[in-house]
């Protein structure tokens, strides 16, 4: 990709508003076309170990970059990133899949499943607690760590769910409400010839993690 994609982002942070952006709606254009074009070369060299995604486009996985400000304190209205979304049926599907960000200051590649539905958090605790040992595996296999801190943090209760034994040896894995995990990129990276490459080998390493996701939703 062209450094462009992230000086235009970089100037929309700073003027976020209509006036501007319908000034610049042409370097819009333009980042979104170069962006289109990855994620449809991305989609076949992912499908090559993941089928689900084969017949998509990168138009049913890439978000819309205007904001819904309705019931949001910041009223900004647009996004200040390109993402997609690509997953079974697209960026609408709530299950694990593989997502791209680019932002200024903060591009990262990221799976799992974010922020499920009370009644899907429940099951994935249950295949965790009953699988504890492959999930564990997963986790800690040398593939996956060599991208992945593990399960992201960022949301997480306090208390232990009742449902499971207090003394369950992965109990701080029970407390997630979403279990996303996310790999930072730098930069450079994504300006780099090897973009594609590497993006795919990291999407590869989180693929034992998203099926075990997955089975647990279809339980």
């Amino acid at each position: 990709m062209k450094t462009t994609i992230i000086d235009f982002l970089k100037d929309l942070g700073q003027n976020n508003n209509r006036e501007w952006f319908q000034a610049n709606k042409k370097r819009y254009e333009e980042g979104k076309k170069e962006f289109e074009d990855f994620v449809n070369s991305l989609i076949p060299a992912i499908a090559k170990f993941d089928d689900s995604i084969k017949f998509l486009t990168a138009k049913d996985c890439i978000w819309r970059i205007y904001r819904d400000v309705r019931f949001a304190k910041d009223k900004s209205p647009y996004k200040t990133n390109f993402g997609a979304f690509m997953a079974k049926g697209g960026k609408k599907n709530h299950g694990p899949g593989y997502y791209f960000h680019i932002e200024p200051g903060g591009c990262f590649l990221s799976g799992g499943v974010w922020m499920p539905e009370p009644e899907v958090t429940k099951k994935i605790r249950k295949e965790i607690y009953y699988n504890y040992d492959e999930f564990n595996g997963i986790l800690n296999h040398k593939d996956f760590k060599k991208y992945f801190d593990g399960i992201d943090n960022w949301d997480r209760q306090k208390l232990p769910p009742r449902e499971f034994p207090k003394d369950f040896p992965g109990m701080s894995l029970l407390l997630n409400r979403s279990f996303t995990i996310s790999h930072a990129m730098q930069e450079k990276t994504i300006f780099s010839e090897g973009l594609l490459d590497y993006t795919v080998k990291v999407y590869k390493a989180m693929v034992p993690y998203n099926n075990f996701l997955a089975r647990a939703m279809e339980g």
